[in-house]
């Protein structure tokens, strides 16, 4: 970023060349612009402009020029150590060279190979014939557009210089007819009227605040002109550009923010770059890397670090007080922080530090900044590189260009695919590729497939290694097996297995080694998994059948097939394998440690030799969808068993005839489109989940005498005709379809903590329970394919809670509630295809919270109340293929609405400004109101 002051100054200084005006006038802007940021991306071209103009490199930022006697000791003496605790790199010669009373060939090349030159004039500075040769010099280069001379008028006045007067004629009398007399006069005149620095009238004549302005706008001037950034570098401008506008540089409000992600992810690289790009604009700054690995030597050498970097070197013998930079604005980076101490000793409370400071933290674990209430996180697994970026940074590194040369693009884009992004990776593996021909390239990509490049897969696994072993061995399962599932049915299954699971995916993902996506999916990134399967395969190389986690399905096959299983195996995901259900079953047999098994095979009745008949006891959690057998074997025990899935199986029962197995450790019980007919909740008492979707034929649901702890069940699609919910007090969730009955069971008005209730093709429904306020805790209510239902009725308004209700063809329903409106909770209504619907209440106006409201298809429904626009929350309204012709007036009060409609009723009202959306129809479009 760079900053507003910054874009002042130059044009200032410009002006001042023309107008010969003194850095006193700049100072006036200089100090009242400082606080105001502009946008980097306004001046982003100019800046690169300016950079890519300037050819030349040079070996000092600055020279200095002064005469020796007079401030070598004094104010030059303070001013470079000042320019050199910027990191300036600042020529000041030597006396021991000054011998004779011509300028040395050695001198002259340092000033050609300077960028900036300060010429320090004091009373004496025009009688040393050696100054003046050197002040010559330095104003034949300033003409050159590389070079810049900033003239201080150290105890002298500018009027003085530029004529040879008062002070400076005296000094001058010395030179009165010597040769290069009229050259130096031209010199002196010319270097009076650049822009400079005046002491006395600049900061009121104070010193030490004088040499800190000058050093800060050399600082400056080099940060505009000099790229800051690693060329090699791909993308990185854009990244710190965002990182640097939140950090509100200038401004004097504290600020701390947090850069975390996965190891290799560019989290120093990118915290590097902003450290670089906006130091010079602060007192003091210190980058404290691997603060992680250096901290095991004691956190007191890092403290001390910091206060000496900040204190440019001074001593601080063993006082390390941070409390001591309250004084001072600083920029620190703490890099690699994985540990509250850590920062709580570095950074632990913003009194330490003077307002306008910041604090930047990289880390795995978001859990370490947490504690200090950090509020701007960056994430670099959302800056990742894109496709173009990682083919751009991996160019660089294997061909030093732009672009893969010719015959390795194809190749190229391998090498990017298999990085995913990290531009550690894909450094790493453009710097070995580069100079190795096409067959080594071959060879190198195939090596990756089976085995992972070691440098990124070490930097990564400092995140494991930190873990508690409860959470490594959760980071494992999922590597290996549960990738891509459903957050809720992962820790489903990990609590099966006696994980803390809940608590252990929180870490994983504040440490950065998984993702939970929008829809709530687990995801790692594809080096993070490979680094987790790695971890697996080392532990017994080239030896299968004695990993404790198998996936790969050459692997598993193998092992069944020869009868090679081991109590070894923990967890095995077989997905579809062609081998015979009977050579599965056989294969479990040795598999005697087995705690998680999943198997996907052909949907379709198998007959398994009885003899083969086989599961492990030890199993907690199996998933077999397509599951062949009608019922489980016999020789299965299942008394550890707590999860139980069957998806599209043959099941019918779980038991054979005659065989009654209590499952007292079962709390999860999947057996959807299977063909169960009956099933005993008293063999299953502990049982929180019943899935029992689309099982036609089932018939039976029997209860037991004792309350159950059953809280989801979904009978829709079975035949079950009156269930009983007295003894399920406990459900909050429950989807039904009672085909053949027109009044709902009482009992399901006493479920005190439903939350959802589905009605799903209550075909012969006439209507609700007049009951239904006694579900107060309701949230969400669904009613689907009620055709005969003809009322919704009035106590439905009395459900506090309810925020989301569905109504979809419901086909004889003209009228909903007057006092709908009453539901001051309801987000979401959804009235689609209700046929015979006339009208919408005027109180539903009265909805605080209503964000969507949906009327496709209701033909019948011919207008919106009047007071529409009283509906400040609605995001989202949807009337197509309704019977509506036109819109209230106040609807133009909503701000941001999206309307879905045909795009000639939309055009007509105006909205010409039209978006076609693609989750609606083709005569769907959205205007937004703005």
């Amino acid at each position: 970023m760079i900053s507003y002051q910054f874009f002042v100054c130059r044009v200032l200084k410009q002006n001042m060349y023309k107008t010969g005006g003194y850095r006193s006038q700049f100072n006036y802007y200089y100090e009242r612009v400082s606080f105001i940021l502009f946008d980097p991306s306004s001046i982003h071209s100019m800046a690169s402009t300016s950079a890519s103009s300037v050819q030349k490199s040079f070996k000092y930022d600055v020279f200095l020029s002064f005469r020796g006697e007079d401030t070598r000791k004094t104010f030059v003496g303070h001013l470079y150590h000042a320019l050199h605790c910027r990191g300036i790199n600042t020529y000041k010669d030597d006396e021991k060279i000054k011998k004779g009373e011509v300028i040395s060939k050695e001198l002259i090349t340092s000033i050609q190979d300077s960028r900036f030159y300060i010429i320090v004039f004091s009373k004496d500075y025009a009688s040393s014939s050696w100054c003046l040769d050197e002040l010559e010099k330095i104003i034949e280069c300033q003409r050159l557009t590389e070079h810049t001379a900033y003239p201080v008028f150290y105890d002298v006045e500018p009027t003085h210089v530029r004529h040879q007067s008062g002070a400076v004629e005296e000094a001058f009398k010395k030179h009165v007819g010597k040769e290069g007399a009229g050259r130096w006069r031209g010199a002196l005149s010319e270097a009076a009227g650049l822009a400079g620095w005046e002491l006395k009238n600049t900061l009121n004549g104070d010193e030490a605040k004088f040499i800190q302005a000058i050093v800060r706008y050399i600082s400056l001037e080099l940060r505009f002109i000099s790229p800051s950034f690693d060329q090699k570098l791909v993308g990185i401008e854009t990244r710190v550009n965002k990182i640097v506008s939140s950090l509100r540089v200038g401004l004097n409000d504290p600020c701390m923010i947090a850069i975390k992600g996965i190891g290799g992810g560019g989290k120093t690289t990118l915290a590097k770059a902003v450290f670089d790009h906006i130091s010079c604009q602060f007192e003091g700054k210190s980058f404290v890397e691997n603060v992680s690995k250096r901290s095991s030597f004691g956190l007191k050498k890092l403290q001390k670090q910091i206060l000496k970097d900040v204190f440019s070197g001074q001593c601080i013998d063993n006082n390390t007080e941070m409390q001591r930079m309250r004084n001072t604005k600083v920029l620190v980076v703490l890099d690699d922080v994985d540990n509250i101490k850590q920062l709580e000793a570095l950074a632990g409370s913003p009194s330490w530090f003077k307002p306008g400071s910041k604090i930047i933290i990289t880390t795995r674990n978001e859990q370490v900044f947490k504690p200090h209430q950090v509020k701007l996180i960056h994430d670099v697994n959302q800056l990742l590189l894109s496709n173009d970026e990682a083919i751009c940074l991996f160019s660089r590194y294997a061909f030093g260009g732009e672009i893969p040369i010719r015959d390795y693009e194809e190749l190229s884009s391998q090498v990017a695919q298999y990085a995913a992004g990290l531009p550690l990776t894909t450094k790493v593996l453009g710097s070995h590729l580069c100079g190795v021909d096409k067959d080594g390239w071959i060879d190198a990509i195939d090596r990756l497939k089976t085995i992972p490049e070691q440098e990124t897969l070490e930097t990564m696994e400092l995140s494991y290694n930190g873990l508690e072993d409860d959470e490594k061995k959760i980071f494992l399962d999922v590597a290996c097996i549960l990738k891509g599932e459903m957050k809720d049915e992962a820790i489903r299954v990990l609590e099966c297995c006696d994980f803390h699971a809940k608590r252990g995916l929180r870490v994983l993902e504040q440490k950065s080694l998984i993702t939970i996506s929008n829809d709530g999916r687990l995801g790692l990134h594809d080096r993070i998994e490979e680094m987790g399967k790695n971890i697996v395969l080392r532990l017994s190389p080239g030896d299968p059948k004695r990993y404790e986690r198998l996936w790969i399905k050459e692997e598993i096959e193998d092992i069944l097939k020869n009868d090679l299983g081991s109590e070894a195996i923990r967890c095995i995901k077989l997905e579809d394998t062609d081998l015979s259900s009977t050579i599965i079953m056989k294969g479990l047999r040795k598999m005697n440690g087995l705690r998680y098994l999943y198997v996907n095979t052909p949907v379709g009745k198998v007959e398994v030799n009885e003899v083969w008949q086989y599961l492990p006891d030890t199993l907690r959690s199996l998933h077999w969808p397509g599951y062949p057998l009608g019922c489980l074997p016999k020789t299965f025990q299942a008394n550890k068993l707590v999860d139980l899935a069957m998806v599209q199986s043959n099941i019918c029962q779980l038991w054979e005839e005659g065989q009654t197995k209590a499952l007292e450790k079962l709390k999860f019980l999947d057996l959807k489109y299977s063909n169960l007919t009956a099933f005993d909740l008293g063999m299953t008492l502990d049982l929180e989940m019943l899935d029992l979707k689309k099982c036609y034929e089932f018939l039976e649901l029997h209860m037991p005498l004792t309350p159950l702890k059953l809280k989801f069940l979904n009978l829709s699609g079975s035949k079950v005709s009156n269930p009983n919910f007295r003894l399920t007090p406990h459900l909050v969730k429950l989807t039904l379809s009672i085909k053949d009955v027109k009044h709902l069971p009482d009992s399901i008005c006493k479920l005190k903590h439903l939350k959802y209730l589905n009605l799903k093709s209550c075909k012969l429904l006439e209507q609700l329970p007049t009951d239904i306020y006694k579900l107060h805790g309701l949230e969400e209510l669904h009613l689907t394919k009620c055709f005969v239902l003809q009322e919704i009725t009035n106590n439905i308004c009395m459900l506090k809670h309810l925020k989301y209700l569905k109504l979809t063809s419901c086909s004889l329903i003209e009228q909903l509630p007057e006092d709908l409106g009453r539901l001051e909770c309801l987000e979401e209504l959804y009235l689609i295809t209700c046929m015979s619907l006339q009208d919408i209440p005027n109180s539903i106006c009265n909805m605080k919270c209503l964000r969507y409201l949906h009327l496709p298809h209701c033909n019948l429904v011919t207008e919106l109340p009047e007071e529409f626009g009283r509906l400040h929350c609605l995001k989202e309204l949807n009337i197509e293929g309704s019977g509506i012709k036109y819109l209230p007036a106040t609807i133009y009060r909503l701000r941001d609405l999206c309307i879905v409609w045909s795009s000639g009723q939309l055009e007509w009202h105006g909205f010409t400004s039209l978006k076609k959306i693609s989750k609606y129809t083709a005569s769907s479009y959205v205007y937004s109101c703005e």
